[in-house]
């Protein structure tokens, strides 16, 4: 290679490596909490890719000092995103019981209603979480038939989100905790057990940053081994908040099944997973699915979880 070509690329790939350190240091220290850096941090898969695409051409310039950063990012990128792509390969009773949710941001009611029914029919959900379902949106989607198909509801269409539920609903109301807007609950029993459904939309960081991340680590009070929670958190696995989240005692679906790279949002050409169905430690994700509804900028996510208590 020549002199002058060789050093071309050692500069552009100086220059994509530093960009990647920086996005790894903020992980690293957390600094996405409270901050716009949370922005940057939810493309860290992106720079992941980045820096395999850089390290062939580090190598092929023999720059022993990039090699080395290169190889130490890859490195670290792969110990943090590998196990997402790695089922966590635990055995679920035949007999376990199941529970089919699945969630979905409407948009401010603009989502096709006949279209989120027709999902919630042909996947046979037992519980929808449902985000910026406002009150013309509750007519809308009992129009479309939901009040036939899911005649159990806790409604909030004056907050936010509202559940609908095959099952019947107890303990309904809102969650107690110092979030933007409350938080929807309500309790199924499956198999004889309760299980507590929270629906979740939290702040996004591009407005306001620190209450995001407060709304995020307010849920982690309500986090246990009987607890689901789904919906339109604002946060990828990357963000610390969300991190600090699943540390509490949940776990994500997608990422139990080794799924590591299933993006809801934008819905045309969505680029990053900020939708998720998390489940306490007695649960177990079966599948997971995302599916695009007209009207709606997030796509829906179902998941079928079994009851099953550790050890058992």
């Amino acid at each position: 290679m020549e002199s002058k070509t060789r050093k071309v690329v050692v500069v552009v790939c100086a220059v994509a490596l530093v960009a990647v350190f920086a996005l790894v240091m903020v992980r690293i220290a957390g600094l996405d909490a409270g901050t716009s850096l949370a922005l940057p941090v939810s493309g860290l898969p992106y720079a992941a890719v980045g820096t395999l695409i850089v390290f062939p051409a580090v190598l092929a310039v023999r720059a022993r000092w990039l090699t080395l950063a290169a190889a130490a990012l890859v490195a670290l990128q792969v110990f943090w995103l590998a196990p997402r792509f790695v089922a966590n390969g635990a055995e679920i009773a035949a007999d376990a019981p199941r529970l089919r949710v699945a969630t979905s941001n409407a948009l401010r009611s603009n989502v096709d209603m006949r279209a989120l029914v027709e999902l919630v029919r042909a996947q046979k959900v037992d519980v929808l979480a449902v985000q910026e379902l406002g009150p013309k949106g509750v007519g809308m989607l009992d129009d479309a038939g939901m009040r036939e198909l899911m005649p159990h509801r806790e409604l909030h269409p004056d907050i936010d989100t509202s559940i609908y539920s095959r099952l019947p609903l107890t303990a309904g109301g809102l969650v107690n905790q110092p979030t933007t807007w409350p938080q929807t609950t309500a309790t199924v029993v499956v198999g004889g057990h309760p299980v507590r459904i929270i629906g979740v939309h939290t702040l996004w960081p591009v407005e306001k940053p620190a209450a995001w991340t407060a709304d995020l680590r307010a849920l982690r009070a309500e986090a246990g081994p009987n607890v689901v929670m789904l919906g339109d958190f604002n946060a990828t696995l990357d963000h610390t908040p969300m991190r600090e989240l699943l540390a509490a005692g949940l776990v994500d679906a997608h990422a139990e099944l080794g799924r590591g790279w299933a993006p809801t949002w934008p819905a045309d050409r969505p680029v990053i997973q900020i939708d998720h169905v998390l489940h306490g430690r007695a649960l177990r994700a079966v599948s997971a699915s995302e599916h695009t509804l007209p009207g709606t900028d997030h796509r829906a996510v179902v998941a079928e979880l079994a009851y099953q208590a550790e050890g058992s």
